[in-house]
């Protein structure tokens, strides 16, 4: 069975480009060209995967988005011309599983589309996380580097296991706050500054050329996976 990806998109011309691309990479493409119709849409259709352009004309994207995680946990990648922080962040927090900026390059797209799906199924649990010579079993709190232990402090434990538990998602600096630090914490980003920095130079073998834990700039961090 071919996976059902849903576009929702007033944009006649998005929602073609996107329909060849998809369906040429095996995707059943369906449409729709408001926030309306798109959340009957999802309703109906069930689709695997969702696009989501922010800029709808009856509802704005990022109320579709609320709304659709009311009962709905599909991945959401949003679309958007907007190149605001502010808006890509909010859509993030509110449940978004990723953005891309229009204009955009349809690999990339596809990619982060793949990257989403395989996020949202169902996996054999597993404590190992692996990428190039970097080992951690989260559950024995151990980690090496080239087989050699890596000594971490406990908030960089909570930090790194956190990244792992979304491994591929974008994770804003708010809700890494929230989750490492507390909620009284969310507004502290120095705190992400000076604990990024500690624990990419114990991880990465190029701690000014990260590989593993890449920085979205003013807006969070994404630890890259290993596959």
């Amino acid at each position: 069975m071919k996976p059902t990806a849903l576009i929702i998109d007033d944009e006649v011309q998005i929602r073609r480009l996107l329909t060849v691309a998809l369906e040429g990479a095996g995707y059943n493409a369906r449409e729709a060209e408001t926030g309306t119709l798109g959340l009957q849409a999802v309703a109906h259709l069930r689709p695997d995967v969702i696009l989501l352009d922010l800029g709808l004309p009856d509802l704005d994207g990022l109320t579709v988005l609320k709304r659709l995680r009311e009962w709905s946990a599909t991945p959401v990648v949003i679309l958007t011309v907007r190149d605001d922080e502010t808006d890509k962040v909010a859509a993030l927090d509110a449940g978004a599983d990723d953005y891309v900026t229009k204009p955009f390059s349809t690999v990339e797209l596809l990619a982060r589309l793949r990257a989403a799906q395989r996020r949202a199924q169902p996996r054999e649990e597993t404590s190992i996380f692996r990428h190039g010579d970097l080992e951690v079993d989260v559950v024995a709190h151990i980690a090496k580097r080239a087989g050699d232990e890596v000594k971490l402090s406990a908030t960089e434990w909570a930090l790194l296991a956190l990244l792992i538990r979304h491994a591929g998602r974008v994770l804003t600096h708010r809700q890494i706050l929230r989750e490492v630090w507390g909620p009284k914490a969310e507004e502290h980003r120095q705190y992400l500054r000076v604990y990024f920095t500690h624990l990419r130079k114990k991880i990465e073998s190029d701690p000014a050329h990260p590989k593993i834990i890449r920085t979205e700039p003013g807006i969070g961090y994404r630890l890259i996976t290993g596959d």
